[in-house]
């Protein structure tokens, strides 16, 4: 459903996108993670037919993105960070006027919008303005407006992000329900939890494609075993093994753990003696099951290196 060959974007002297290849099948759901500026959104918009590529090039539900972008809008929705929904309309009215948009006969939208409204759970808040929506609530109502013309291809750019944990919760089994129905579906974002939830993941850093395979195969390119440090002063511990194992492990904060990806052969002795030799007090040194997050961590920091 999605292919790209050596997709690329430049914006003057920056490469935001830098030879993507990469090919998404019917009905998955692929997400793509990356810190900020890593070049999410110009893919996003490269694959929607909003951008052109500076070299190589995309096709989407069959359509090249550039040379045929006006059929392919039919195709696929894209919804965006910043999402256009108009505050003064009420919700039902933000859904009829995105019909309109689309070419959304009246017998169809007749049948279309209380099944969008449902399936969003805004059945009762359809009279209410969307500036007066929580926040969670305008991303579903947003969700609602791209599916409007029932696409084939469904791109979100860091959908949940800033939404409180139940709304989150909320959006992610609607997505599952659009899966169920044939929906293939392209997110990005910055919770590398929700990734997991994903058949497929890509790395994606300074617009290059550092991985992709689905989230088992992604965790097993750490290249090391991770160890969990349980210390008294965790940011502080975390500072203090990221420079003293410089190039020999990469080291990340998660809440209260310090986490240590190393191939060191004695890790836990040598950690423990870095903590000691400067007098940061340890609970535990434990060996770990590794998350994308870890991996992520680890991959950022061999690039860095």
């Amino acid at each position: 459903m999605i292919r790209t060959n050596g997709l690329t974007r430049r914006f003057g002297a920056l490469t935001a996108l830098d030879g993507l290849t990469l090919t998404v099948p019917t009905g998955e759901l692929f997400a793509l993670v990356g810190p900020d500026g890593a070049g999410k959104t110009t893919t996003m918009r490269l694959l929607a037919g909003i951008l052109d590529p500076t070299a190589g090039e995309a096709f989407v539900a069959g359509k090249h993105t550039v040379r045929e972008a006006a059929a392919l809008k039919h195709e696929i929705a894209y919804m965006s960070q910043r999402f256009g929904l108009y505050p003064d309309l009420t919700v039902e009215e933000n859904l009829k006027f995105y019909a309109d948009l689309y070419g959304v006969t009246r017998r169809e939208r007749e049948q279309r919008l209380p099944e969008l409204l449902s399936f969003s759970y805004l059945t009762p808040f359809r009279d209410r303005q969307a500036g007066r929506l929580s926040g969670g609530m305008k991303q579903k109502l947003g969700l609602a407006c791209a599916l409007i013309h029932t696409p084939r291809v469904l791109f979100l750019d860091e959908p949940t992000n800033g939404v409180d944990p139940v709304s989150r919760r909320d959006f992610w089994r609607i997505l599952y329900r659009l899966l169920a129905e044939g929906t293939t579906i392209f997110v990005s974002t910055a919770y590398l939890d929700e990734a997991e939830r994903c058949a497929r993941v890509g790395l994606l850093h300074q617009g290059r494609l550092l991985a992709c395979g689905t989230p088992d195969e992604v965790k097993r390119l750490l290249r090391g075993t991770l160890w969990g440090v349980r210390a008294a002063q965790p940011r502080a511990a975390a500072a203090l093994l990221k420079r003293e194992l410089a190039g020999r492990a990469t080291v990340g904060l998660f809440g209260t753990t310090v986490h240590v990806v190393t191939a060191l052969p004695d890790a836990p002795a040598a950690i423990g003696a870095v903590l000691a030799a400067a007098g940061e007090p340890f609970d535990a040194i434990e060996r770990e099951e590794p998350t994308l997050e870890d991996v992520f961590v680890s991959v950022i920091g061999e690039q860095a290196a």
